[in-house]
């Protein structure tokens, strides 16, 4: 926070010329693997840093869809894409689970509302209620299921939430790949991010730390 702090006062931070993200939130964008052209849907995106990072990462030529429910939180990405200076963006304020079926998409990314768990420090440690959990794993589960018919054949997707628990990760992708209709392409990190174990092999949870947060990734393949 110190550091976005001073970042703040560089005219390159205000004119949008850089957007500071977390390492770990960087992570889904890089191993989705957005190319120019590709139509790439972005489902929970405000506000907006993973689809700024996939508008740098193609030079701005991907076409986008950045869906975001809350009216003040689409107001948040639709400012923050402006600011970036993201081209071919169309920004849909609706629930994802809902979207059109005649959508058809290249790549999607599913950074999933989540409890956050991995963002916690033991300082800051809160108790989470059965309840909370059981909303949020049908929600990711809908989201995830919604993905999977929007995506192209042969195709890949990205689910990720910054929650270290197995609840909202692997028994989340478990209910996808029960269909027979995906498969998990592995995910190869440096030795030197320190990660926690993974029911499913292929998946990763990064261990939070002074340097990352904690965060699981999955990379599945439509078939």
């Amino acid at each position: 926070k110190a550091g976005e702090k001073l970042l703040s006062n560089l005219s390159s931070y205000q004119n949008g010329h850089i957007y500071v993200q977390s390492l770990s939130s960087m992570l889904p964008v890089l191993f989705l693997n957005p190319k120019p052209r590709e139509d790439i849907l972005d489902m929970a995106a405000s506000p907006g840093s993973k689809t700024t990072q996939i508008a740098a990462l193609t030079n701005n030529e991907a076409f986008l869809t950045a869906v975001e429910k809350n009216p003040i939180r689409k107001k948040r990405l639709e400012y923050n894409l402006q600011k970036q200076g993201v081209r071919h963006c169309l920004v849909m304020q609706k629930d994802s689970r809902f979207l059109d079926s005649s959508f058809s998409f290249d790549k999607i990314l599913l950074d999933a509302p989540c409890s956050g768990s991995g963002t916690i420090s033991l300082k800051n440690a809160i108790s989470f209620e059965e309840k909370s959990f059981s909303y949020l794993q049908k929600l990711q589960k809908e989201l995830l299921k919604k993905a999977s018919s929007l995506l192209k054949s042969g195709q890949v997707l990205v689910y990720s939430t910054c929650s270290i628990l197995e609840e909202e990760n692997e028994e989340v992708v478990l209910s996808l790949l029960e269909t027979n209709q995906f498969t998990v392409l592995p995910i190869s990190l440096s030795k030197e991010i320190a990660v926690l174990p993974t029911k499913i092999e292929g998946t990763v949870c990064i261990l939070p730390n002074e340097f990352m947060e904690g965060f699981f990734l999955a990379l599945l393949q439509k078939k």
